[in-house]
C-alpha cells in the first residue's frame, strides 16, 4: 500500500494538467468558432440598432451636426401622422392576407407536389423559380404586366371579362391586394419547399394503416398530415408574420407606397422619410417601432404558438 500511494499521487499529478489543458482548447475551439458570428452580430445588428435609437430623439437631416434634441418628439409624430398608422394598418392586412389566404394555397400544392405523377420535377420547378428572381426583376415583370392595357387587361377581355378590369395599381382600394398577389407569386414557393420537406418525415406506413382501416383521403390529411406537419406549419406562420411586417423591396418598387399612401409598409414609409425627405432622425424613430413591433410579434408567437416546438427542443438538449 505504502509503495502503491505515491504512484496513485503523482498519476493523478500527470492526469490534472492534460484535463486542464483539454478544457482550455475546448474553449479556445468554441470561441474561434464564436467570435466571428459574435463580432459581425454586434457590428451589424445591435451597434446599428443602438444608433438608430440615438438618432431618433434628434431631428436630424443626416447633414450636419447632430443637436437638436426633440426627445420622443419623433415617436409622437409617427403614432400621430394618419399615413404612419395607416401604413401599420397595411402591414398587418398583408399578415392576415397572408395567413388566411396563403396557406391553404401552399398545402394543396404541397400536397399536391408530393404525390409520384409525370413532369413532378418540371412543376416544382416552376413554383420554386418566383422565388429565386430578385424582387427587383420581379416588380419590373408584374409592372409591365399590370400596366394600362397591359397582359392582365387583355387577358380578362379575351374570355369575356372587360368588366373586372382596373386599374391595378392606381385604384385606392384595389392596389393593397393587388400588391398581395405579388407578393403570394414571388414567396409561395418558399412555403411550398418548406411544406415539402415536412412531408417527407411523415412515414409513409401511417397513411397506409388508415388506409386499411377505411380512412378516406380528407381524414388522412386532417387526423395524420396536419398533425405531424404541424411544426414546419409554424415556423412557416412565423416566417410569413415576420417578412408581412418588413415587407419593402416590391412595394417601393411598384408602387412607392402610392397612389396617396394606400400600399404604403412600414419599411416604405421609413425610407421615404428617413432617405427621400432627409428627415433621418424621424426615419430611426419609424425604424425603432418597426423594429419593436416585429420583435414583440415574434415574442408573442414563440410563447403561444411555437412553445411545444421550444419546449420539446430544450428537453431533447437537457438529455
Amino acid at each position: 500500500m505504502t509503495e502503491g500511494t505515491p504512484t496513485t499521487t503523482i498519476g493523478r499529478r500527470r492526469l490534472r494538467p492534460i484535463v486542464v489543458s483539454t478544457q482550455r482548447r475546448k474553449w479556445l475551439e468554441l470561441s474561434l468558432f464564436v467570435l466571428p458570428a459574435l463580432v459581425f452580430y454586434l457590428a451589424f445588428v445591435l451597434y446599428p440598432l443602438v444608433q438608430a435609437v440615438h438618432y431618433s430623439l434628434f431631428n436630424w437631416s443626416g447633414l450636419g451636426p447632430i443637436t437638436d434634441f426633440v426627445g420622443f418628439g419623433n415617436y409622437h409624430d409617427a403614432f400621430t401622422d394618419p399615413d404612419f398608422t395607416g401604413a401599420i394598418k397595411h402591414n398587418f392586412i398583408l399578415v392576415g392576407l397572408s395567413l388566411v389566404v396563403q396557406f391553404p394555397i401552399v398545402l394543396s400544392v404541397a400536397l399536391l407536389l408530393d404525390r409520384p405523377f409525370r413532369g413532378r420535377r418540371f412543376a416544382r420547378l416552376v413554383f420554386f423559380a418566383p422565388y429565386v428572381l430578385s424582387e427587383a426583376i420581379t416588380a419590373v415583370i408584374w409592372l409591365l404586366i399590370l400596366q394600362p392595357d397591359g397582359l392582365v387587361d387583355r387577358t380578362f377581355q379575351s374570355v369575356g371579362l372587360g368588366g373586372a378590369v382596373q386599374l391595378w395599381l392606381a385604384d385606392l382600394n384595389v392596389v393593397l391586394f393587388t400588391m398581395f398577389v405579388v407578393i403570394t407569386w414571388k414567396y409561395i414557393g418558399f412555403g411550398i419547399i418548406l411544406f415539402l420537406a415536412g412531408l417527407q418525415g411523415i412515414p409513409q406506413e401511417l397513411n397506409e394503416a388508415a388506409a386499411i382501416d377505411g380512412a378516406g383521403a380528407l381524414q388522412k390529411i386532417r387526423f395524420i398530415t396536419l398533425p405531424l406537419l404541424g411544426p414546419t406549419i409554424r415556423i412557416w406562420g412565423f416566417l410569413a408574420i415576420i417578412g408581412s411586417l418588413q415587407l419593402f423591396d416590391l412595394v417601393w418598387i411598384i408602387t412607392q407606397g402610392g397612389p396617396a399612401e394606400r400600399s404604403n409598409t412600414m419599411a416604405t414609409y421609413m425610407f421615404s422619410n428617413g432617405f427621400v425627405r432627409y428627415e433621418f432622425g424621424y426615419g430611426c424613430a419609424v425604424a425603432v417601432i418597426l423594429f419593436a413591433i416585429s420583435f414583440v410579434c415574434a415574442l408573442v408567437y414563440q410563447r403561444f404558438v411555437m412553445r411545444r416546438d421550444t419546449r420539446g427542443a430544450l428537453t431533447r438538449m437537457a438529455a
